[in-house]
């Protein structure tokens, strides 16, 4: 059965293959290929697209820098043209930002950064909208993985 997949950062990074931010780019590319075999439902959401093009364009190698840039915006494209194996998630309504806004100063105070507050934020929605679906952030940090609710 598939399941709805928050796309993190990290695994973005690696998938684009950003120098410096791709170390685990041999499994995340083996478990991207078994998420298209299982017909998995990828999102990217707002925030890994703003947090990988900040992690590119820190890349000290101007010429891979500008490689890395490329592929990223090659793979956001095909999710906004939908000929990528994901979709991005919608842009958050003024509502949502505002949520994300009133929760941020105890999100911070766990160390968990605006970003994935905000994926969190998603994924709590996602859960709600597809109740019979397991919904997941795929992520290589810790923190992040422990957002998976079977259906």
């Amino acid at each position: 059965m598939s399941s709805i997949v928050l796309v993190d950062t990290c695994i973005l990074l690696n998938i684009v293959d950003v120098p410096g931010r791709n170390q685990q780019r041999a499994k995340v590319l083996g478990d991207f290929e078994q998420r298209i075999e299982d017909n998995d439902h990828l999102f990217i959401p707002l925030a890994t697209i703003i947090e990988t093009g900040n992690h590119i364009a820190h890349v000290d190698d101007g010429r891979l820098r500008r490689q890395a840039a490329e592929r990223f915006v090659e793979a956001v494209r095909g999710a906004l043209n939908d000929s990528a194996p994901w979709k991005p998630l919608n842009f958050p309504s003024h509502a949502d930002l505002s949520e994300w806004l009133v929760d941020f100063p105890d999100s911070a105070m766990k160390e968990v950064g605006m970003g994935d507050l905000s994926i969190q934020k998603e994924w709590k929605k996602l859960c709600i909208k597809y109740p019979m679906s397991r919904v997941l952030i795929w992520s290589l940090d810790n923190h992040l993985q422990s957002f998976d609710r079977s259906g």
